[in-house]
C-alpha cells in the first residue's frame, strides 16, 4: 500500500515527462513564470504541449514564482493544470485570492525552511491553501538548491498540522539515498524531488527517478501522513483547456 506520493519536479522535455512517467510517479512539476533562477523554467506554451501528454492518473503541477493572483491564474489557466505551487515570496492575500478563484485547482503554498521561523509561517498559511510544501532556499534560488534544510524543524511544522490532517510535502536535496531516511524524520504525506534526479547534462535520469519514486511508495508509514493525502482516493475533474 502507498502512503507518501513523489512527485518529480523540473519537467522540461518530453524525455523528462516519459522518465518520471515510466518510474510511476504521483504528480510532476512544470516550472514558468520565474523571478529567481532556474534551469528547468518552461514557456506558458512549451508547458501546455507537455501538460497535454500527462495521463489523468497523475497530477500536473504549475510551480511558479509569480506574485500577481491574475498572473498566477491565467499562467495556470493557459498551462492547464490540476493544482498551482505557489513557490514566489508572496503575501497571504495573494494566496487567498489565488484559492478563492482556483476553479477545482488545488493551491500549495512553498514554505521555506530557513530557521525555527518557518513554523509559524507554516501554521499561519495554512487556513489558506490545500497544502505546503517545505522547501530550502537560498540567495538566489527559491528552490532547487540541492540543498537539505534542517528537517527537525520540518518534523515539527508536520506535527503542527498532523490534528487537521494537513497535507504536508518535503522538498529540499532530496535524492534516491536519502528519500527513506528523511521520510522518516520528518513524516510528510508527500516528497518533491528536481535536481536529485537529474543526470550531468541536467535531464531527467530515468533509473533515478524510479529509484527515488520505489523508496518513497515503499518506505514504512509514518503515524502523522493524513489518511487522505490531496487526490489520491477522490480525484476532482481536470479543467477544460482554454
Amino acid at each position: 500500500m502507498i502512503t507518501v506520493r513523489a512527485k518529480i519536479c523540473g519537467i522540461r522535455s518530453e524525455s523528462d515527462l516519459r522518465a518520471a512517467l515510466a518510474a510511476d510517479a504521483d504528480a510532476v512539476g512544470f516550472i514558468s513564470g520565474v523571478t529567481h533562477f532556474s534551469e528547468d523554467v518552461v514557456d506558458a506554451a512549451h508547458a501546455r504541449r507537455l501538460s497535454r501528454l500527462v495521463p489523468a492518473t497523475v497530477d500536473r503541477v504549475l510551480v511558479t514564482h509569480l506574485t500577481s493572483a491574475a498572473q498566477i491564474l491565467d499562467l495556470a489557466d493557459r498551462i492547464s493544470v490540476d493544482c498551482i505551487q505557489l513557490h514566489g515570496l508572496i503575501t497571504l492575500e495573494t494566496v487567498r485570492a489565488v484559492k478563492d478563484r482556483a476553479d477545482g485547482r488545488r493551491v500549495i503554498r512553498a514554505v521555506h525552511v530557513t530557521g525555527p521561523e518557518a513554523i509559524g509561517a507554516a501554521v499561519a498559511v495554512a487556513p489558506d491553501c490545500d497544502g505546503i510544501v517545505l522547501d530550502s532556499r537560498s540567495a538566489n534560488r527559491l528552490g532547487g538548491t540541492g540543498r537539505t534544510h534542517d528537517w527537525t524543524i520540518s518534523a515539527r511544522i508536520v506535527d503542527k498540522l498532523a490534528g487537521l490532517g494537513f497535507p504536508v510535502m518535503l522538498a529540499g536535496g532530496l535524492n534516491p539515498h536519502n528519500v527513506a531516511a528523511a521520510i522518516e524524520a520528518v513524516r510528510p504525506s508527500w516528497v518533491d524531488v528536481n535536481s536529485g534526479l537529474d543526470d550531468p547534462h541536467g535531464d531527467k535520469d530515468p533509473l533515478a527517478c524510479a529509484e527515488f519514486v520505489r523508496a518513497a511508495h515503499h518506505a514504512p508509514r509514518p503515524t502523522t501522513v493524513p489518511d487522505r493525502p490531496p487526490r489520491v482516493r477522490e480525484r476532482l475533474p481536470r479543467p477544460s483547456p482554454r
